[in-house]
C-alpha cells in the first residue's frame, strides 16, 4: 500500500496518520507543513510565488504563500485538528541563479520565505524549524505519524529536521 501523497508545484494536499507528505524540486520555492502532531494530521503546500497581489494572472491561488495557505488550513480545519497546537516547518527557498543586482527583487527564494514567515506569524502559527536560503534544490517528505521532515538536497545530502 503506497501511503505516499504527492504535491505538486502549486498544490497542496492533506495527510494523517500513517501518510508521508510529498514534493520534489524546491528551488526558489518554498515546502510549507502545518501539523497536529497530536491528532497526527498535517498539510504541505509548494509555494511558489509570495504575493497574489502582484501579479496580474493570479487564478491560480495555489502559486501564492498569501493564499495557498489560507486554503490548506480551510482543509486543516475539517480534520478535527486542535488549531492553538499548529506548528510549522518550512524548506526552499534557494537563489538559484547569480544575480549581480543590489536589490532583494529578483531573489524569488527570499522573497517566498519572508512572505510564508509572514502568513504564519499572522496566523499564530510558530516554525519549529526551517531549512531555508542556500543555492541548492531540495526534495522534502514529511511523516504524518512522526512529524519528521526528511529532506534530500543536491550535492548537500540528506537532513532530517
Amino acid at each position: 500500500m503506497d501511503n505516499n501523497i504527492k504535491i505538486g508545484m502549486a498544490d497542496y494536499k492533506v495527510g494523517e496518520k500513517d501518510n508521508i507528505l510529498v514534493t520534489l524540486g524546491l528551488g526558489s520555492c518554498v515546502g510549507v507543513i502545518i501539523y497536529d502532531s497530536a491528532n497526527k494530521v498535517a498539510g504541505m503546500a509548494h509555494i511558489m510565488l509570495p504575493s497574489s497581489l502582484e501579479i496580474k494572472n493570479n487564478s491560480n491561488k495555489m502559486k501564492f504563500a498569501d493564499t495557498c495557505i489560507d486554503l490548506m488550513m480551510i482543509e486543516l480545519l475539517k480534520k478535527n485538528i486542535n488549531k492553538n497546537s499548529l506548528k510549522a516547518k518550512i524548506a526552499g527557498g534557494a537563489q538559484m541563479f547569480s544575480v549581480s543586482l543590489n536589490s532583494d527583487s529578483l531573489n524569488i527564494g527570499k522573497r517566498n520565505v519572508i512572505a510564508v514567515k509572514e502568513k504564519l506569524k499572522l496566523l499564530k502559527i510558530p516554525i519549529i524549524s526551517e531549512d531555508v536560503f542556500g543555492n541548492h534544490g531540495r526534495t522534502i517528505r514529511f511523516n504524518c505519524s512522526n512529524q519528521e521532515l526528511n529532506i534530500k538536497s543536491i550535492g548537500k545530502g540528506e537532513t532530517v529536521i
